[in-house]
């Protein structure tokens, strides 16, 4: 693993560092590298398989069948 040395930072930035790094149960250390890893990691892809495990129950299969020939309902004429 790689040190980082961040220099001349505002002493505002440094206190509200460590505020968040209390709130969040850890050191200034810890947090400051949460950070970083949370904005400049790659994000992961989901398999498709994920993404419509991840989507809430919306409703009954019925509730999206489609009628043929029903046009009183229609939306967007």
């Amino acid at each position: 693993m790689a040190d980082l040395v961040v220099r001349n930072l505002d002493p505002g930035l440094v206190q509200a560092l460590k505020k968040r790094a209390a709130r969040q149960g850890r050191s200034a250390e810890a947090e400051h590298r949460a950070i970083l890893e949370a904005v400049l990691a790659p994000t992961r892809r989901q398999t498709l398989a994920q993404a419509l495990a991840s989507m809430p129950n919306v409703g009954l299969e019925e509730d999206f069948a489609r009628r043929q020939g029903a046009r009183e309902n229609r939306v967007f004429d």
